[in-house]
This record gives C-alpha cells, sequence and structure tokens, in this order.
C-alpha cells in the first residue's frame, strides 16, 4: 500500500530556510512533487520531478526553491530559501507512476497523497 508522510515543516521569519522531506514506501514512483494550500485558496502546484533529471518549479518560488530525490531512501525533498510570508500554507507531496508534462500542477493528475506538513512563515 503507498503511503506518503512529509515532515520539516514548522515557523520562521521571512528569509529564513525550511526542508521539507517526503518519505515514500509502497512503491517506487515515477514522478514526486509538491503542492500548498493556504486557507480559502486551491491547492497549487510548488515543485515536482520526473525520475531524478527532470524538475519543474511554479513562478513563484522558482530561483528560491529546490526539488531533490534520493532513490535509496525513497524520498524526495524540497529546499526553500528566502522564504516569505506568501510561502505560509500546508505543504502536501504528491506521487504518481506517470508524469503529465505541462499539466504537472494539476492535483487531479497525482494519485497518491501525504497528509500534510505546515509551514508558517512570519514577517
Amino acid at each position: 500500500q503507498a503511503l506518503l508522510v512529509e515532515s520539516g515543516g514548522g515557523s520562521v521569519q521571512a528569509g529564513g530556510s525550511l526542508r521539507l522531506s517526503c518519505a515514500a514506501s509502497g512503491l517506487t514512483y515515477t514522478s514526486m512533487g509538491w503542492f500548498r494550500q493556504a486557507p480559502g485558496k486551491k491547492r497549487e502546484g510548488v515543485a515536482a520531478i520526473y525520475y531524478s533529471e527532470t524538475t519543474t518549479y511554479a513562478d513563484s518560488v522558482k530561483g528560491r526553491f529546490t526539488i531533490s530525490r534520493d532513490y535509496t531512501e525513497n524520498t524526495v525533498y524540497l529546499q526553500m530559501n528566502s522564504l516569505k510570508p506568501e510561502d505560509t500554507a500546508m505543504y502536501y507531496c504528491a506521487a504518481d507512476m506517470s508524469w503529465y508534462g505541462e499539466y504537472w500542477d494539476e492535483p487531479p493528475k497525482w494519485t497518491y497523497w501525504g497528509q500534510g506538513t505546515q509551514v508558517t512563515v512570519s514577517s
């Protein structure tokens, strides 16, 4: 049975950094990604990785966030630097056995989801 467990969320001041982790079990996924959802807003794609070579990012986080993957640990990471108050949200890990290219940031495309980890950035 597929299981995704996120960790690493917390509270930080603007300009700070956090590193999120998502440990996967049950399957080795073709694609893994991070999404976020702020109160009253739709869930949005943050970053995704296809195998371990192809990465993609939302424009709002390019140059600040980095997604990476460790196959030996079956874990995906999201290094978040220069955090801003608008990055505050619940962050979710997602995984799938397919890669959807330009549609990567559409939540319904992804099959497996974690429970989320809260990130709060104060000004």
